[in-house]
């Protein structure tokens, strides 16, 4: 993250209390509240793209609120954003991961940034070649789309289990206060509305889950100098929408402190100084990166800081 005064864009002090963004935690929770009780009478050709969006939605949400939205007080806004529709992912465990991830010096290094997809040698190796096979798969936005999910979940419950298992400081406290938080959920969902947990998970969690994954698809790329390691999605759309502005990455990385809402004006008056800083790594819309990269890797997977063979194929 920068904190340059002199890097030609301007901080814009947030406001003491954000409607826009309360306005989308009550579409979020409401929405999902009367989603599941009513699910009976909505199709599921209709249940799981709106399922999936609320899902996604509150990931983005949580996103906004883990950066100082929409009020001044942080109990107030972590607890906006606590509630685990997704059932897997720990709010606290979710912050810090990302607010690591803006040490924008280490972006994409697998040993320093939490939300690199690279890996390094010494992993790929140990790796049996099915794993490596669906690895690649998942740098496809196919494959981001179908498979990323299982990952970002089942590589996320592994490593937690270790540092739960290792009683790292913390870990043990945050997860009890999680699953005491997942049992009103499923209660509401499984007793109250009747939805069976396979199709939530399926409809909702799983879904979600590769809805958020187009966002991070393509929001980072390793380049040597940290300021183009960011990319920017210029035209956002309704997927714009669904991410909070979070397309204009390179923006949010820079000031991560302005409100979901102002980035677009910003980058609008920006964009020369914010393209010029990521050396020009800018896709025009979501389109863009499907026509791209549906079948196409975005990237090879060894990191380029940690390949220690010209031999090894990816």
């Amino acid at each position: 993250m920068s904190n340059d005064p002199h890097d030609g864009v301007p901080h814009i002090r947030p406001a003491r209390l954000e409607w826009p963004t309360l306005a989308v935690a009550a579409l979020i929770y409401g929405g999902w509240l009367a989603l599941t009780f009513f699910w009976r009478s909505v199709p599921l050709w209709l249940l799981v793209p709106v399922g999936a969006w609320l899902v996604a939605w509150q990931s983005s949400l949580q996103h906004e609120v883990m950066h100082g939205h929409p009020t001044r007080h942080r109990r107030i806004n972590d607890a906006i954003g606590w509630l685990p529709l997704c059932l897997w992912l720990p709010y606290p465990i979710y912050k810090l991961a990302h607010l690591a991830h803006h040490r924008d010096e280490l972006l994409t290094d697998p040993l320093d940034d939490p939300e690199s997809f690279y890996v390094t040698e010494q992993a790929w190796t140990r790796y049996p070649a099915w794993l490596r096979l669906l690895l690649k798969f998942n740098q496809t936005l196919l494959g981001r789309l179908l498979v990323g999910p299982a990952f970002m979940i089942g590589f996320f419950l592994s490593d937690e289990g270790q540092r739960v298992r290792a009683d790292k400081p913390g870990r043990r406290r945050i997860w009890a206060l999680h699953l005491a938080a997942v049992v009103p959920v499923l209660a509401w969902v499984t007793l109250v509305c009747g939805i069976p947990l396979p199709l939530y998970f399926i409809a909702f969690v799983y879904a979600g889950g590769a809805l958020a994954r187009i966002r991070s698809f393509a929001e980072h790329r390793f380049a040597e100098r940290h300021e183009e390691r960011t990319a920017i999605v210029e035209r956002g759309g309704l997927l714009g929408v669904l991410y909070l502005n979070n397309n204009l990455h390179v923006l949010h990385h820079l000031r991560p402190g302005i409100a979901w809402y102002d980035l677009p004006a910003l980058y609008r008056a920006h964009r020369k100084t914010l393209v010029a800083r990521n050396g020009g790594l800018v896709y025009t819309s979501y389109g863009d990166l499907f026509r791209r990269f549906f079948l196409v890797q975005h990237d090879r997977l060894l990191h380029p800081h940690h390949r220690t063979s010209s031999e090894t194929t990816e």
